[in-house]
């Protein structure tokens, strides 16, 4: 089974940014990330970067003076194994009460209840 890396909240931000295309430059990341938050520091994302490569998500190449990023992993398989690692720290494991925690805690709309019975649905055929 593959391992994935642990990505902090922070790390997600830097790898949704090259998600978005790739390869990519740091400076093309660090503009990305300042759309959608101006606050962002350059040298922090920079910072993010190495620990991202030394955690093997995202790979380089060197083109000239500057570095392209690509990810080693993709998105889907990150939020697979952070959804997996939740439910295991969280609730043990088990899909139920989560669920029935997540929706006793928002109001679903009629149209999200329905697209959850269809996937239920669906599970179940």
């Amino acid at each position: 089974m593959k391992t994935f890396p642990r990505i902090s909240g922070a790390e997600w931000e830097v790898m949704k940014a090259v998600w978005q295309g790739s390869p990519c430059t740091a400076d093309e990341i660090i503009a990305r990330l300042a759309k959608s938050d101006p606050a962002s520091h350059p040298k922090t994302t920079r910072t993010f970067l190495n620990r991202l490569v030394k955690k093997r998500a995202l790979a380089f190449e060197r083109e000239g003076r500057v570095y392209l990023y690509k990810p080693l992993v993709t998105e889907r398989e990150c939020i697979d194994a952070a959804s997996q690692s939740f439910l295991e720290r969280v609730f043990g494991g088990s899909l139920k009460p989560m669920l029935a925690h997540f929706i006793e805690q928002k109001k679903l709309s009629p149209q999200e209840i329905r697209e959850l019975r269809d996937i239920l649905n669906k599970t179940e055929k």
